[in-house]
């Protein structure tokens, strides 16, 4: 099965505290994506958003710096590792996101997911116009 990666960043004027939480705190993450979500912040606990559409297990955690996923897309060889870190500077904070082994058959939908539906639902929830 072949697979790719995917690479971005985002700039989100907002407190870093809440950028982070945005990305762990299942009330949080289901004021902007509309859906209940269980994410626990504990390594080696499995973690689910939008009724189970996304599904994995925390592979690390390191609170306001890094977290690191596993992501499940069914039998697959190499696991699909999502590596989530923020960079608070000032007022913003600058979120680089990796993403690894993604199916080819699932790679622009959850690229589009990524952009879209998650980092730029984060960003429009956080961000309030000044």
């Amino acid at each position: 099965m072949a697979v790719k990666d995917f690479k971005t960043r985002i700039k989100i004027k907002a407190d870093a505290e809440d950028v982070y939480a945005a990305f762990t705190n299942p009330f949080t993450i289901e004021l902007w994506s509309g859906y209940p979500a269980v994410m626990p912040e504990v390594a080696g606990e499995e973690f689910s958003m939008w009724e189970g559409d996304i599904a994995g297990k925390i592979l690390e955690i390191e609170p306001g710096q890094r977290i690191v996923q596993e992501w499940y897309f069914g039998e697959q060889e190499e696991q699909s590792v999502v590596t989530i870190k923020f960079f608070p500077k000032g007022g913003t904070v600058q979120v680089d996101l990796f993403h690894t082994n993604i199916p080819e058959e699932a790679y622009d939908e959850i690229c589009e997911g990524w952009v879209k539906y998650y980092l730029g639902a984060i960003k429009e929830f956080l961000e309030i116009d000044d």
